[in-house]
């Protein structure tokens, strides 16, 4: 644990040391940097005396330019006029961009703290309901197959091979009925599975016309049930259960006649509550075991699955145009080229999925040991 402790924190010093440097860069660089037109103009334009709203300043200056240059008057009109296309653009400039520039002051790095603070809790929150669903998912996958059960399409294919659509008007009428009750099944599963695959930014400009999709809510919904996040995880879950299932203490569990029935209705099988429950526990049951080293090996997943969660929620942000978040802010400082604050907002994000590996690995550590004390 203090290699990989060691590994973190020497990354996190690194990232600081190489995006402090860039934000010092940034702060030391005059960011108003000039046109070549305001540049050949500057010397006229910087005259402390010269009010070139004033009709007579105009007129002394084209006065002097005839006088100390009387054989070019063509040469002076075209300087006036570049004079004064070069003062009309840096007005201009001022007053389009002077509310776009912002620095990095103690007031914004409040604003962003307080930002940081609501991303940190969204993020913990979709982390751990996608946790769960991760988890109910699976497990109820595993039982469906445990039980045998087949698929919607696959029972409603067999139903139409059979020959229950024979033997009179009193047959047809529940045959009919229950092919579109496996239909209708099949096809809200489906879209449900097309729901999950989605991206998120489909979703929320999809609905945007129709819901207020501008809430902390839509965007934790969107978190959970979009982006494929819930849906591929549940699946490697279920991989990690039905890998442990076949391995060797489960068969020496059978052979020993441990409770291994699946059924949701009988006393010794598994029950819908222990399914959905919160914290899900299958007491003497075999699949108690196969549950706990199948959460023990997805443990690992978080890593990789912050870097997926936190990517999303700032395009669920973006996409929502949800105003003082920290994805959204993030957007319109790159549209506004304030690169001091998008380097401090990189930062935050960076921290946090540190903090989240290293949390992992933590509680793996720990896991670890507990297992290594029982045997």
């Amino acid at each position: 644990m203090r290699g990989r402790l060691t590994e973190h924190l020497l990354s996190i010093l690194l990232v600081t040391l190489l995006l402090g440097g860039l934000l010092v860069y940034l702060s030391n660089r005059n960011d108003a940097q000039p046109s070549a037109l305001q540049e050949k103009m500057r010397p006229l334009l910087e005259l402390p005396f010269a009010d070139y709203e004033d009709p007579f300043h105009t007129s002394l200056l084209r006065d002097m330019l005839d006088l100390y240059r009387p054989d070019h008057t063509a040469e002076n009109d075209s300087l006036l006029n570049l004079l004064f296309k070069a003062r009309q653009q840096r007005l201009v400039k001022e007053l389009t961009q002077s509310h776009l520039k912002q620095t990095l002051s103690w007031k914004k790095l409040k604003q962003l703290f307080l930002m940081y603070m609501q991303f940190i809790w969204v993020y913990v929150l979709v982390l751990f309901i996608t946790y769960y669903g991760v988890q109910t998912l699976a497990v109820l996958r595993f039982v469906r197959k445990k039980q045998g059960r087949e698929s919607c399409l696959y029972a409603l294919w067999r139903h139409l091979h059979t020959q229950t659509f024979k033997g009179g008007f009193r047959n047809v009428i529940p045959s009919t009925g229950k092919a579109l009750s496996l239909f209708t099944k099949a096809a809200l599963r489906g879209l449900f599975y097309f729901i999950l695959f989605s991206p998120a930014y489909v979703i929320a400009y999809s609905l945007r016309t129709r819901i207020d999709t501008d809430s902390v809510f839509f965007m934790i919904l969107l978190g959970v049930f979009s982006n494929g996040l819930l849906i591929n995880y549940a699946n490697k879950f279920y991989t990690f259960l039905v890998g442990e299932s076949h391995k060797g203490y489960v068969l020496t569990a059978m052979v020993k006649n441990l409770n291994t029935d699946y059924s949701h209705n009988r006393k010794k099988g598994i029950p819908y509550q222990a399914i959905f429950a919160l914290r899900k526990h299958f007491g003497t049951h075999v699949f108690q075991h196969i549950f706990m080293n199948s959460h023990y090996q997805y443990l690992a997943t978080f890593k990789e699955q912050a870097s997926f969660l936190i990517t999303g929620l700032i395009i669920i942000e973006m996409a929502l145009n949800i105003h003082n978040h920290l994805g959204y802010e993030l957007l319109q400082q790159l549209l506004y080229q304030n690169y001091q604050i998008v380097i401090v907002i990189i930062l935050l994000i960076f921290y946090l999925v540190k903090f989240t590996e290293i949390a992992t690995d933590w509680y793996i550590n720990r896991l670890a040991k507990i297992y290594e004390n029982k045997t």
